[in-house]
């Protein structure tokens, strides 16, 4: 992990430190993502579990999916599902999979790329592991956030950004001690390729064994952290973190999080998610794949559901097939 890298970040373009009158963001909370199963039975870590969702806004939730190693014949996912009112970014570290919608979209996603859809007024939608995959096992690691729509876009109609992982903005940070994917959003005048109707930044950092990064983050925006893999500390106040562990931020202009010296055989960097958006402060009605803002709008979603008004299974597919939510 990760599939995508570069063999020499001191390369790339520097993210510049913070300005010296910069406020560093404490450590809010630090949470532990209880494990559990989607569908066939995909391993996922929920890892927004337990977190007040006015820390996590614009964010509904985020799934880790693996990382597993599959033998011949194990890949599994989920069945045909409908989604409306959100955006769904899956972003692929490890593996590929196949998307598909009611609508007639769909492509490839393989190592290090991100297909985020808007799912707007709604479709149906599900994504498989190729057959070769099926029959040879391999490595699976991504994650899979669910990002809400303000009202005025939550009808919209469904469209697919389709993010190449070769596309993704590579910067270090100022010491060049972190290599950053910049997937969406901006960080220190740079920007990623992402487009957001809700403004948000994403970024996959690696920080290498014993490193620390101190980003600048934009005071409007929450801050939250991931990790994916690998030891380290965060906030100015070093609180430990490891792997499953989400860290919620406070308010401020900057972001710190570091690597331990000593990693863990799986690794020896951290690999950490970081994660941020402008609040939208309105109402949310959500139950299962419907993310609305009244409860009168997400019966409406269901009930458009059942009468087949988010499209239908394609009969030329003829699945019922596998893949994780999405």
């Amino acid at each position: 992990m990760p599939a995508i890298t570069v063999d020499n970040p001191l390369t790339l373009p520097r993210v510049p430190a913070p300005a010296p009158d910069d406020v560093p963001r404490p450590v809010r909370a630090v949470t532990t993502a209880p494990t559990g199963y989607e569908g066939e039975g995909f391993p996922v870590r929920r890892a927004f579990a337990g977190i007040n969702h006015r820390h996590l806004d614009p964010f509904i939730m985020m799934d880790q999916m693996g990382e597993v190693d599959y033998q011949a014949g194990e890949p599994r996912g989920t069945p045909w599902h409908p989604h409306r009112g959100f955006e769904t970014v899956t972003y692929l570290i490890d593996g590929t999979f196949i998307h598909r919608d009611s609508h007639g979209g769909g492509g490839v996603i393989n190592d290090g790329d991100t297909q985020w859809m808007t799912a707007g007024s709604g479709l149906l939608h599900i994504e498989t592991p190729p057959e070769e995959l099926v029959m040879s096992g391999g490595l699976f690691h991504g994650i899979q956030l669910w990002v809400n729509l303000p009202a005025e876009d939550k009808m919209m109609a469904p469209r697919y950004q389709d993010i190449g992982g070769g596309s993704v903005t590579y910067l270090t940070s100022a010491d060049g001690g972190s290599l950053l994917r910049l997937i969406a959003g901006s960080i220190g005048g740079n920007e990623g390729p992402g487009i957001t109707h809700t403004p948000i930044t994403l970024v996959h950092a690696t920080v290498q064994a014993g490193a620390e990064s101190v980003l600048p983050w934009r005071s409007d925006f929450n801050a939250l952290a991931y990790v994916l893999a690998g030891n380290g500390y965060a906030g100015t106040e070093r609180r430990p973190v490891h792997m499953g562990q989400t860290v919620v931020f406070g308010s401020g202009d900057a972001l710190t999080v570091g690597a331990d010296t000593k990693q863990d055989s799986r690794t020896n960097a951290l690999e950490i998610l970081l994660l941020g958006g402008q609040p939208i402060r309105e109402p949310i009605a959500h139950y299962g794949p419907f993310v609305m803002n009244t409860r009168a709008e997400l019966q409406q979603a269901f009930d458009d559901f059942r009468a087949g008004r988010l499209g239908t299974v394609p009969a030329v597919h003829g699945m019922t097939g596998a893949g994780p939510r999405g």
